[in-house]
């Protein structure tokens, strides 16, 4: 599903992100990408994500390698993923309604079919009776939600967050992991980076290490 081999990954000023970082995820698994704020755990997401490129190295995605597709050739791969940033990159103009349905938008699926899905997303993530809100109007657990809604409803294969929980309180960070955990028990594969140990405890899901761009 996943593979990387050898990668190396260089930022403009010479700043090594990822050094020869080798690993493997199978469809279906949950792992998390764990680390201190700037092992290359971001980075590492991107790569997956084809948002960067490697200096050297593979990355596979479902066979593809992402590192040398053509520019025309990521949104194929993307409809393939679920991304969930940082910084959550909602859309302050519109309804949590609009945010959720963008991305079946942007794949052409007609206004029926659309509608039943945004729904069935925000009711996955308990949003679905504030679908007319702006998102200014959320707490910061419901822009959560907001974003997760928005990278399932075109139920990907892959979903890939990055610190997820790094801004929540332990109670929203608890719901926002029950969230994804009842993703992958429907057979999604969950790749999520995070430093919050609370978020990691009893778990027993694998957990890939970073410190200073190398794998632990």
């Amino acid at each position: 599903m996943i593979s990387f081999k050898q990668v190396h990954k260089r930022y403009p000023g010479g700043y090594e992100a990822l050094k020869n970082v080798s690993f493997d995820i199978t469809e279906g698994e949950m792992v998390f990408i764990t680390g201190h704020s700037g092992a290359g755990k971001s980075t590492l997401l991107k790569l997956i994500a084809g948002i960067e490129r490697p200096n050297s190295g593979s990355v596979l995605v479902n066979n593809q390698n992402v590192g040398v597709l053509k520019d025309g050739a990521l949104p194929y791969l993307r409809r393939h993923l679920g991304i969930i940033f940082q910084d959550h990159k909602l859309l302050f103009d519109r309804s949590v309604f609009d945010n959720v349905l963008l991305p079946l938008q942007i794949c052409g699926f007609d206004h029926r079919e659309s509608s039943k899905r945004v729904r069935a997303a925000l009711d996955k993530v308990g949003l679905l009776k504030r679908e007319k809100a702006n998102p200014i109007a959320l707490s910061g657990g419901e822009q959560q939600r907001l974003c997760i809604a928005r990278a399932i409803v075109n139920r990907p294969a892959i979903l890939l967050a990055d610190e997820p929980t790094g801004n929540l309180d332990a109670a929203y960070a608890q719901e926002i992991m029950a969230i994804f955990k009842s993703f992958h028990q429907v057979g999604a594969t969950l790749v999520i980076s995070t430093h919050d140990e609370s978020v990691l405890r009893d778990t027993g899901v694998r957990r890939l290490s970073l410190k200073d761009g190398a794998l632990q």
